[in-house]
């Protein structure tokens, strides 16, 4: 690991009022971000490739936390009639889903609904915004207040890919701006990105690698403090002296007490451990990993006033979860096209042997975790449509990915009818 002194990160701060944090596809030049200047290039035309739906495409100064005036909002008490006509939705496998929906559409009258809210699963990759959370309240701990101290550590430490990564099937985007050639891969040994761009693979793509390597260097961050980062050939003599029992600690530190720092309970939500085998060999995090609709959405609410650590981090992790890569399960509903979509979604699934049944990705039949949460932000008219979404099921044998994609459409048409919009 080392820090390096960009020539454009230079020419940025000269030409830019202010170095703010951008993950929308103008961020390439505050962030490194590469993949996000192929966006930008081929939102220009000046290169072929897959491009980003008109909600994708909104500018940094668009792409915000919202409730920033209204600090003291709480999860208002349970709408009964939209919890009903949400209810509908999930037909005879209503039991197999935990759902919440706030529309705040109209902040005056903001409306709640939730059912099995409290119903607690593995969330799989949603749980990659623990590890986020982790890192971000690291480094507020590390820089109480200094926010260029923060950016430059982001903007300017390189990591390099190592033992913690292994392994994923996930890939990431490596483009060489220099070249403009893409090459999409997994994750492998030696390769390099700063901060930034590693927890962008880890929340764009949820690489599994990208996020074991964010919270390897949350925990480094925690233990060292302003004299991170070190050598990369200090890590493993380091990680290696540590005791199992101190390397638990450390996770800890990082990882959990961020939740309960933040007004969350540790038996809602948690993540229990590395996302990758590596990961989960070098360091017992001490517990499962799990959330409930209704924790997931005291999460976004919190980032949504500017209080998931601070207003900064706030606004950082939520541009890092704006959909700028391939929409993909709940966030790919057609219906969904025109919206700026904050996303996020993990699964886990498995089979048994089962006489005339063929097992199937996203379509297991012993289990079929899906969960995906979405803060969703269109322009209707005169109205400016604004709601989240926390969804977590469990429905055998069907794709789930199919599910909540078609959830995401009638969830969607419903908000708009409330509204009185077609």
């Amino acid at each position: 690991m080392k820090m390096i002194c960009y020539p454009w990160l230079i020419l940025a701060a000269l030409f830019s009022p202010a170095l703010a944090s951008a993950w929308p596809i103008d961020g390439y030049p505050d962030t490194g971000i590469r993949r996000l200047e192929e966006q930008r290039l081929i939102a220009a035309g000046e290169i072929k490739g897959s491009g980003q739906p008109p909600g994708g495409r909104w500018p940094t100064a668009s792409v915000d936390i919202r409730l920033l005036d209204r600090p003291d909002m709480k999860l208002p008490a349970v709408d009964e009639a939209l919890s009903g006509q949400v209810l509908e939705l999930l037909d005879e496998n209503a039991d197999r889903y935990g759902i919440a929906v706030l529309d705040l559409t109209d902040p005056n009258e903001p409306a709640y609904a939730e059912y099995r809210g409290d119903h607690r699963q593995n969330v799989g990759s949603v749980g990659k915004i623990l590890a986020a959370l982790g890192f971000f309240q690291t480094l507020a701990d590390t820089y109480p207040g200094d926010i260029g101290s923060r950016e430059k550590l982001l903007r300017n430490t390189i990591v390099t890919a190592d033992r913690f990564s292994h392994w994923d099937h996930h890939t990431i985007r490596l483009f060489d701006v220099e070249s403009r050639a893409l090459v999409r891969r997994p994750m492998e040994d030696g390769d390099t990105g700063n901060l930034w761009e590693y927890l962008d693979w880890t929340l764009s793509v949820s690489s599994n690698a990208a996020a074991a390597m964010t919270m390897r260097d949350a925990m480094l961050l925690r233990h060292f403090g302003v004299d991170y980062p070190i050598p990369d050939a200090e890590i493993t003599p380091f990680i290696n002296g540590l005791s199992g029992s101190e390397r638990t600690r450390l996770f800890q530190q990082t990882f959990w007490a961020p939740v309960t720092a933040n007004g969350m309970s540790l038996d809602q939500i948690r993540q229990g451990s590395f996302f990758t085998r590596e990961g989960k060999n070098l360091v017992a995090g001490g517990g499962l990993s799990y959330a409930t609709a209704r924790s997931l959405m005291q999460f976004i609410l919190q980032m949504e006033k500017g209080q998931l650590v601070d207003e900064w981090s706030s606004r950082a992790l939520k541009r890092l979860l704006y959909m700028t890569e391939r929409r993909i399960r709940y966030a790919s509903s057609p219906a969904l096209r025109n919206a700026a979509l904050y996303f996020k979604s993990g699964s886990l699934y498995s089979c048994q042997p089962e006489e005339g049944f063929k097992c199937g990705k996203y379509k297991g039949n012993k289990r079929n975790y899906m969960n995906s949460f979405a803060i969703v932000e269109e322009d209707v008219g005169d109205v400016r449509l604004h709601y989240m979404v926390t969804l977590i099921s469990n429905v055998l044998r069907e794709n789930s990915a199919v599910a909540h994609q078609t959830l995401g459409t009638r969830i969607h048409q419903l908000i708009k009818k409330r509204h009185g919009l077609k």
